[in-house]
């Protein structure tokens, strides 16, 4: 199925009640799914979640992923949207600490969060899910913005770190829960 997914055709910046775009989410899954079915290279299955979620996912203004290049840094990898910081310390923003903890960030208003990284000044809140291959090591972040507050849900949150899970490895935990 290398024709992309189907679903109903919506603008960019549309942001559907939490109920829909968990719905949507949940139709665009196995779809997603049975394109990446078998292949192994990690940037073709980065490049075509990247693609995928961002054809699902019409509120985000950026989707795609920071590859892991060093112990502690992360560089810009396949992505959809505008552009992305070129390279972002583990001690820095909403990706950086992901990346250092593991854990999936959910962050409903950007401006609220300790050294957020204003990598494009529309994006009011983001998720963030940790990569991990199948040893257990992250080897990269998968990194969601929208331009409105709460753009994302943990509903989402969840269906999405199943979506790497069953794409990458194992699982990181939600911070908080």
């Amino acid at each position: 199925m290398s024709e992309g997914i189907f679903l109903p055709k919506l603008s960019r910046g549309t942001v559907l009640p939490p109920l829909e775009r968990v719905a949507r989410l949940r139709e665009a899954l196995p779809q997603i799914l049975a394109v990446v079915q078998g292949e192994m290279d990690e940037i073709a299955l980065e490049a075509t979640l990247a693609c995928l979620l961002w054809e699902s996912l019409p509120q985000t203004n950026w989707c795609g992923f920071y590859r892991r290049v060093a112990e502690a840094e992360l560089a810009v990898g396949p992505y959809q949207g505008g552009m992305g910081c070129l390279r972002i310390s583990f001690e820095r923003g909403v990706c950086g600490a992901c990346a250092r903890t593991g854990t999936v960030q959910l962050v409903p208003d950007v401006s609220t969060f300790p050294g957020h990284i204003a990598c494009d000044d529309a994006t009011r809140s983001e998720l963030v899910l940790p990569v991990f291959d199948r040893t257990g090591r992250l080897t990269s972040v998968l990194d969601l913005d929208c331009p409105s507050l709460d753009g994302f849900c943990i509903e989402e949150a969840d269906l999405l770190q199943t979506l790497l899970h069953k794409t990458f490895g194992a699982f990181g935990s939600i911070a908080g829960h």
